[in-house]
């Protein structure tokens, strides 16, 4: 999906921080996402090309701007994905799909305890 809209996977991520936060200064998500402030301007001009975010001047503090998502850029993204996840869970009953979700959650805890195992070693 991200190729396809020429952004990367730390685009996404960032967006994903952005959208979360409302909007945040280019500072303030190069320090939450470890990126300099060039890389950030990289990474914003992607996701404004895309359509995603869009940066305005901080009305506080002209010197800073401030990265906004884009109302609805995930679901613009993702809607066929959606659409296509939604017919697939329809073919399962309500108690299906509880053990199904029960089946995954535990397979990403498992995941996650066995991947904090092998890096402690």
């Amino acid at each position: 999906m991200g190729a396809s809209l020429g952004v990367t996977a730390v685009d996404q991520r960032a967006l994903a921080m952005i959208a979360a936060a409302g909007s945040m200064s280019a500072g303030d998500l190069a320090k939450q996402i470890g990126l300099t402030p060039g890389a950030v301007t990289g990474l914003v001009d992607r996701l404004e090309r895309a359509g995603l975010a869009h940066r305005a001047p901080d009305p506080a503090d002209r010197r800073r701007l401030v990265i906004t998502a884009v109302p609805g850029a995930f679901g613009k993204v993702f809607a066929g994905l959606d659409a296509a996840m939604a017919e697939l869970s329809g073919r399962y009953t309500p108690a299906e799909q509880a053990v199904i979700a029960d089946w995954v959650t535990r397979t990403i805890d498992v995941l996650r305890a066995q991947t904090r195992l092998l890096t402690k070693r």
